[in-house]
């Protein structure tokens, strides 16, 4: 059976080379607790140990290679070399007291052609692996970086990778990163196989629907996924999932000027959210600056604060919970709708 992870290949090795229990725990203690990011310079191992683990996975720690950082006020966005010559990137967001989050990419572009994502113009490369996805954090451990939170925000679509559970299981593993599930944060467009999965095994992590629309024919416009599943059963499922975990879900809303800031679809959206029963007031919208790109339509601009004004007074007023959030990065490209993975 092939290792689901390194974790998984180094503790095969081990056993294969019949090595005492204790040497698991002096590896990960190595890259987790001392930060040591290559093999050789695990010093504690004995030198065929070392060997046998550099030629098994390699001389570094991590499978990602950094080959550009780019930084900005609060923002630092890091493009790394996969596996097949591909790139992706994750963005490290400090806040101003000190809390250190990270948007972490889970696939090579996206297949779903969001109309407003500069990632979805790429189409899909590939899926990353297990350990691709939790390497972008691990490239910040290892550079002294305190992981306060993670968000699956990054490039791609982070429920159809099935390695995401994976990744997530590495993450909380005490052993591990030890990250409880309420610092992660995963963000779906609707798939709704995967929102049910989530619901079942990790039903603390936190969970954001990105929406855009309370209209099903112009959601389907701009996100061709509601053709296959559409707004209503995607609630349908966010509803289960209120039930179950008795947890907030987040409804993400890109505000475009003159496309989806009307104060019918605020409207429309307060509506959408207030008649789920018993859970209604667990839901949260966050509403997102449009970020333009190069890639995406020149006709889809920012809303006018008026505009983004009016639309949080209208959802007050019928009970929604909303905030507008913060804008970080869209300098260098690093904020939400503009990762591409170029130099």
């Amino acid at each position: 059976m092939t290792p689901t992870s390194k974790y998984e290949a180094i503790r095969q090795i081990l056993a294969d080379l019949k090595q005492p229990a204790y040497r698991y725990h002096q590896i990960m203690e190595a890259i987790f607790r001392q930060r040591i990011g290559e093999f050789e310079r695990m010093t504690m191992l004995p030198k065929t140990l070392r060997g046998e683990l550099i030629r098994a996975i390699g001389q570094q720690v991590t499978s990602v290679t950094p080959v550009l950082e780019k930084s900005s006020k609060q923002v630092s966005k890091v493009l790394f070399a996969i596996a097949g010559g591909e790139r992706v990137e994750a963005v490290r967001l400090t806040y101003q007291r000190g809390w250190k989050s990270y948007c972490i990419s889970t696939q090579c572009g996206c297949g779903f052609g969001c109309r407003f994502c500069a990632t979805g113009t790429i189409g899909l490369k590939r899926n990353l692996t297990a350990d691709e996805i939790t390497d972008q954090l691990l490239h910040f451990h290892l550079n002294g970086h305190a992981l306060d939170s993670v968000s699956f925000m990054g490039m791609g679509e982070p429920l159809a990778n099935p390695h995401i559970f994976d990744a997530l299981t590495i993450l909380t593993d005490p052993r591990l990163f030890g990250l409880g599930q309420r610092r992660i944060t995963v963000s779906t467009i609707g798939i709704l196989p995967g929102i049910d999965k989530l619901t079942r095994d990790f039903p603390q992590v936190n969970l954001t629907f990105s929406l855009h629309s309370p209209f099903e024919d112009q959601r389907s416009e701009l996100m061709p996924i509601n053709d296959r599943f559409p707004l209503h059963e995607v609630l349908k499922a966010l509803d289960r999932h209120i039930r179950h975990t008795r947890r907030k879900v987040y409804i993400a809303y890109v505000l475009i000027r003159g496309v989806n800031d009307s104060t019918e679809h605020a409207e429309a959206l307060a509506a959408l959210l207030r008649g789920r029963g018993i859970g209604a007031h667990l839901y949260h919208v966050n509403l997102i600056p449009y970020n333009a790109t190069e890639v995406t339509s020149p006709s889809y601009r920012q809303s006018e604060r008026n505009r983004v004004k009016t639309f949080v007074r209208i959802l007050m007023s019928k009970g929604i919970h909303v905030t507008v959030r913060a804008q970080f990065g869209s300098d260098i490209h690093a904020a939400c709708g503009q990762l591409y993975g170029a130099e």
